[in-house]
């Protein structure tokens, strides 16, 4: 089997003689060996896990993304982010904790980006109701009791 994990930035992982692979999505982990049915499935962040002819390990951290195998003999993996390591230990530890840090900084960076919007929604509705009024619009902070 061949495998390939791409990121945005570039192929991570390109090799061809992989016996088998271990993968996890939300149900768990489940194995890939060659012949496996044509399977699409959306990967949770974790480690990637595959085997080469001569027995070898290798060990790739993936932020979630998508695993597809195609013709029983083509995985593909498109992920956000790869880190390929030689350890499991130094992978489970360190990498797995910075792609999970990642992954809530950025939920919580698109939590606020969607407070400004009804922030600015707000204020422009003021000036819209005060033109139609014929009033000045008054600028209010959205915390009680603070003037903008």
């Amino acid at each position: 089997m061949r495998i390939e994990i791409a990121t945005p930035s570039g192929v991570a992982v390109d090799v061809d003689d992989v016996v088998h692979v271990r993968a996890e999505d939300r149900t768990g982990a489940f194995g890939i060996q060659p012949r496996h049915a044509d399977f699409v499935t959306k990967l949770a962040i974790s480690v990637v896990t595959f085997r080469d002819a001569r027995g070898n390990e290798h060990h790739v951290a993936v932020r979630g993304g998508v695993l597809r195998v195609r013709a029983g003999k083509f995985v593909d993996i498109a992920t956000r982010e790869a880190v390929v390591g030689r350890q499991l230990a130094e992978l489970k530890d360190a990498v797995l904790h910075r792609l999970r840090e990642a992954a809530e900084s950025e939920a919580t960076a698109r939590t606020e980006a969607a407070r400004l919007n009804a922030a600015v929604a707000r204020h422009l509705y003021r000036y819209v109701r005060a033109e139609a009024t014929g009033q000045p619009p008054t600028l209010r902070s959205t915390r009680r009791g603070e003037e903008a």
